[in-house]
């Protein structure tokens, strides 16, 4: 099982307001927060992943990776479209529209979005 995740921002007040939007949508929670971090979860259940975002440790420019991605898995098909549509109009960019993937398998729905950062996200559902 996955801890946490976590990924890089030049401007945390502006990946707060992304991350904010799109962690409602999934029912998710802050669960800490500082001057140079904040994770979403469930903050009742330890057990379940985090997902950071916040400046580099080190000090030097956030930067994204090419083929870098985080997907969330959700229950329906209409979630995908919801998500996909929060994180539009929280600062996201396109990465690919809600729609099937066959590709991937059969009934994979997904939609593809990268935060303010450039940060990659997928939002998927599949049996």
């Amino acid at each position: 099982m996955i801890a946490y995740t976590m990924v890089g921002t030049q401007d945390l007040a502006r990946a707060q307001a992304f991350y904010n939007a799109v962690f409602a949508e999934m029912g998710w929670d802050v669960c800490w927060q500082d001057e140079a971090s904040i994770s979403f979860g469930k903050a009742d259940d330890l057990s379940f992943p985090r997902f950071f975002v916040g400046y580099p440790f080190d000090g030097n420019t956030a930067s994204t990776g090419n083929g870098v991605m985080t997907a969330f898995r959700v229950t329906q098909a209409a979630i995908v479209n919801t998500l996909y549509n929060t994180a539009m109009q929280a600062g996201g960019s396109d990465e690919g529209a809600p729609g099937y993937r066959p590709q991937y398998g059969e009934g994979f729905y997904a939609a593809y979005v990268r935060d303010p950062d450039g940060n990659k996200l997928a939002f998927v559902v599949y049996a």
